[in-house]
């Protein structure tokens, strides 16, 4: 068997591979996003049966409000969590993704080399400008390649960090709005309280 055939069938093999590899990054994103998804309604079930109950409990118009407050902080610490999970779960798959796809172009630039190597190898006399001008022409692509490859790296790394500390802004801005509504509802009830304790 010639060795032409024989590369044909190695490369369709990492091909195949590559592919089942792609498919697989993506299936156990998409199952971890479920499982989330599954673990979230779960929590939510048994946290709704449960604040139920204590909203039975409730007796007077004070144990009320603040228990309407309390309901707030949490929600938005799962708002937030939950959509840090799911990030983190894209963002897994993203890299994986990436990282397959390198190194299939790394691939496809060496069998691209093993290529013009033959080419060269069997190139009749005096073609040895366009073999060099194909080399270069290689090394060229390979050197705009990987410059923007970076370039998208770093653009990837600067959004993923814009994206945190958007969502720590917004989990604290959360928070505090939360803590003042709980403080005006605390100070709100006292001051009803002050004049029908004069009395």
């Amino acid at each position: 068997m010639s060795a032409v055939p024989q590369q044909v069938l190695v490369n369709q093999k990492a091909t195949v591979e590559n592919f089942l590899a792609f498919q697989e990054a993506v299936f156990n994103g998409f199952e971890k996003l479920v499982d989330l998804n599954i673990k979230v309604v779960r929590a939510s079930f048994d946290e709704a049966g449960q604040k139920a109950q204590e909203a039975m409990e409730v007796k007077d118009v004070q144990e009320a409000v603040s228990f309407a407050t309390g309901l707030v902080q949490p929600g938005t610490d799962k708002v937030a969590a939950y959509g840090k999970h799911v990030y983190d779960i894209v963002a897994g798959v993203q890299s994986t993704l990436t990282k397959l796809t390198e190194e299939q172009i790394a691939q496809a630039q060496r069998q691209l080399d093993d290529t013009i190597e033959q080419l060269a190898k069997n190139a009749p006399t005096g073609s040895e400008g366009a073999v060099a001008l194909m080399k270069s022409s290689l090394a060229t692509a390979t050197s705009a390649y990987e410059s923007a490859a970076k370039v998208a790296r770093q653009a990837s790394d600067a959004a993923e960090s814009n994206i945190t500390a958007a969502a720590n802004a917004t989990l604290k801005a959360a928070t505090d709005a939360a803590e003042a509504a709980k403080t005006a509802t605390t100070t709100a009830t006292r001051a009803r309280r002050a004049p029908a304790a004069e009395a």
